[in-house]
């Protein structure tokens, strides 16, 4: 990774409670049941033990993921930001477009981002061009949808 995975507590948290959960439990069910599927002969055509290798597979493959995550993870607690007068992570603004429509984001991990509950990952086309603004400052933003100018309205820390 050439940048840092920023995130907050809350979001490392929820993480390594996946990563436990998969590794803890799911991941020796099965195990179990792979093993007791290959014990009962032919494996060419045992359901039980193809699905649960492929399961197996599945859920390897989850826990490197999250293990590379969690090892490149800066956990930033957005409530001892010392500057909040500008936009950081873990802020909460309130933009304005050209046609006066507000929105509220929230600057998050890219881990954490959930655009339909208002948290954008700090790597998001929209957080990066406010990173640093203050209120009233404009930001030009290339979205998808073409070039949108968006002005600062508040801003606000946890």
């Amino acid at each position: 990774m050439d940048r840092p995975n920023y995130i907050s507590p809350a979001g490392y948290s929820a993480l390594k409670a996946e990563y436990d959960a998969l590794f803890g439990t799911e991941r020796p069910k099965i195990v179990d049941v792979i093993s007791w599927a290959a014990g009962n002969g032919d494996r060419s055509e045992n359901g039980d033990y193809l699905y649960g290798r492929k399961r197996l597979r599945e859920i390897d493959r989850r826990l490197g993921w999250l293990s590379r995550r969690m090892k490149a993870a800066k956990v930033v607690d957005p409530a001892r930001q010392e500057d909040r007068s500008r936009v950081y992570f873990g802020a909460t603004v309130t933009i304005a477009d050209e046609d006066d429509n507000h929105r509220t984001v929230t600057l998050t991990g890219d881990d954490e981002a959930d655009a339909g509950r208002g948290l954008i990952g700090w790597n998001s086309p929209i957080a990066r061009a406010l990173r640093g603004a203050a209120v009233g400052d404009l930001r030009r933003v290339m979205l998808p949808g073409g070039e949108r100018e968006y002005e600062v309205i508040a801003l606000d820390y946890p």
